[in-house]
């Protein structure tokens, strides 16, 4: 039986210039503490909805769409890593909320660790999912083999989001989930057929980020927020070993494996996921 999405308590948009808005939702009273889920490349807000509920039992969240995402604009424009994480205060700041436990999962991990660069001030925690913080050669190849879909027309990309759900799960998830995944690829397809230049964009965005690793990588050995990393132990986008790297970076952090999953753990492995987030928010330490 399908379970009916859960309704935001408030919702709305922010506007960063005349020619963007940026669509937001807020789920809670206000009187809690407050996490906010960043979204992976190829996510919406709706995409958070199956899995609120192992959030909201202990924390008001916080969701919105990056420019080129759900019901924010979608503007065949170039985007940087820095703006779609200062969408985030342009967020917080007319809600009063000073600061949030922040997850970055996959794309959202960028967005995560270069808000937490520069306002990390504005942070209880930081969570990390499935990123990376190093140059890495294979993970250079598959962002490049990415372009050359998104830019082969609707067939390439009809071929992509084959490929993209062959890579992303773990083998138990696949085998739980055979039954669903077709209609999940489709909905991918059908979500960003018409736009697949936010795509293009979100990933040409990655290049400075990377190109600045050296210059940001001080600025980065200075974040004291509390960091948990969570690995899938199958993940194949990105490397457990690659991710493990990021504690030696991050001086108060902590690296968690967590087994049978494999990108994508916030849904391959949601109770274990979300268990571990909600004991790492609620200590606001890595000593949970």
């Amino acid at each position: 039986m399908t379970r009916e999405p859960i309704e935001p308590d408030r919702e709305g948009f922010v506007y960063p210039n005349p020619r963007q808005k940026i669509y937001w939702e807020y789920y809670g009273s206000g009187e809690r503490e407050v996490v906010s889920l960043l979204n992976g490349l190829a996510m919406h807000t709706g995409s958070w909805n199956s899995v609120l509920p192992g959030v909201l039992d202990e924390y008001d969240v916080l969701l919105y769409d990056y420019a080129g995402q759900g019901r924010s604009t979608s503007v065949d424009e170039p985007v940087s890593i820095p703006g779609l994480g200062d969408f985030l205060i342009l967020i917080l700041d007319p809600l009063g909320i000073d600061r949030v436990h922040l997850l970055g999962i996959s794309y959202g991990g960028f967005v995560a660790l270069d808000f937490a660069r520069r306002h990390q001030h504005r942070l209880h925690t930081l969570t990390l999912s499935g990123i990376l913080l190093s140059h890495e050669k294979l993970f250079d190849m598959y962002q490049a083999i990415s372009l050359r879909f998104y830019r082969g027309g609707e067939a390439g990309f009809e071929l992509y989001t084959h490929y993209l759900y062959e890579k992303i799960f773990g083998e138990a998830f696949v085998l739980r989930a055979a039954p669903y995944l077709e209609k999940m690829r489709l909905a991918f397809f059908e979500r960003y057929q018409h736009q697949v230049h936010s795509l293009i964009r979100f990933t040409e965005a990655q290049d400075p980020f990377f190109k600045q690793l050296e210059e940001h990588e001080r600025g980065f050995r200075a974040i004291r927020t509390p960091a948990l990393i969570l690995a899938g132990d199958q993940d194949r986008v990105i490397l457990p070993r690659v991710q493990r790297k990021i504690a030696d970076i991050l001086p108060v952090s902590r690296f968690e494996l967590v087994e049978n999953s494999g990108h994508v753990i916030y849904l391959e492995q949601k109770e274990i996921f979300f268990s571990l987030l909600k004991r790492f928010c609620r200590a606001k330490s890595i000593r949970f």
